[in-house]
């Protein structure tokens, strides 16, 4: 019997993506980034992964998902969790810097802070930092964007409503890809209007993040169409609830959820993914990388 060729995936778009002194390219293989959380009330339990006030530790485990394959690490000390409180300024820092000074003094690969406040950013850069991930992405902070262009950093730009106490209530559209792609595309103006250029942007359409579990999968189901952005697309779907609400499962047994949905992102022509488990996810990526490289030749 003649064999059938699967549906063609899209062409995922190969870009150069600057960020500070690091080029890294995008779209030859799937890139994953390292999630290291410096926060006691991480969604994902993984606050007690890292030790808060022991930045050795902390940089030990960051050395860990390098080891593993992590492509990029991406440091967070304030919790995105839906429902989670603002922290002061204050104490961002004092749980985030720590251990940023001493990682970016012992490894090469980029670092990225997960913070979306400007008197955060420009200390992250200061230390070494190269890219912002602003989960508040839309609307955008002009100061903030200012420290991006300002330190010649990347920045990622996730699509979001409110924040994390209020975006649940938000998750609500007539048209869920098109209200996403333009209130991402409103940000991506306004990073290029504040003189960001677009080798440094990431996109992410956020999971989670004002969506349903069922904007969750029509999302990474289109995920292609974000494609029209020109940029380096990013998907975080690591652990995440929508997962859990399938599996019926809680955060420690979401692996295998989580690779199903890594392997469809990557099919579906993401860039970069933010997972917690490197190592196995390494493994996912690597084979769902070969089929697709394969189908597309």
């Amino acid at each position: 019997m003649k064999s059938r060729s699967l549906t063609a995936y899209p062409l995922r778009p190969h870009y150069l993506l600057k960020a500070r002194h690091h080029t890294l390219k995008v779209g030859d293989k799937t890139l994953l980034m390292g999630v290291v959380n410096l926060t006691p009330d991480s969604f994902s339990d993984d606050g007690r992964l890292v030790k808060g006030h022991d930045p050795a530790a902390n940089v030990r485990f960051a050395k860990q998902l390098i080891a593993q394959g992590a492509d990029i690490i991406d440091l967070g000390a304030e919790s995105s969790r839906p429902g989670a409180k603002t922290i002061s300024v204050k104490e961002e820092l004092d749980r985030l810097m720590p251990t940023l000074v001493k990682l970016a003094r012992s490894v090469h690969v980029p670092i990225s802070v997960d913070t979306y406040k400007p008197q955060v950013a420009r200390q992250a850069l200061e230390a070494g930092a190269s890219i912002i991930n602003n989960i508040r992405g839309t609307p955008i902070n002009k100061p903030l964007l200012k420290m991006v262009r300002d330190y010649q950093a990347a920045i990622v730009l996730m699509h979001m409503r409110g924040n994390p106490r209020t975006m649940q209530k938000k998750a609500s559209y007539k048209n869920l890809i098109k209200e996403v792609l333009q209130e991402l595309r409103d940000s991506l103006e306004k990073c290029l209007e504040a003189g960001i250029k677009k080798d440094r942007i990431i996109i992410d359409p956020g999971l989670g993040f004002a969506k349903t579990g069922e904007h969750n999968l029509e999302i990474l189901r289109d995920l292609y169409q974000f494609h029209v952005l020109g940029c380096p697309v990013l998907i975080g779907p690591s652990r995440k609830s929508f997962i859990g609400h399938i599996l019926q499962k809680d955060t420690t047994q979401r692996l295998m959820g989580t690779s199903a949905a890594v392997s469809l992102g990557v099919a579906g022509g993401t860039h970069i993914v933010r997972v917690h488990d490197v190592s196995a996810m390494k493994d996912v990526v690597l084979v769902a990388d070969a089929i697709i490289k394969e189908e597309n030749q």
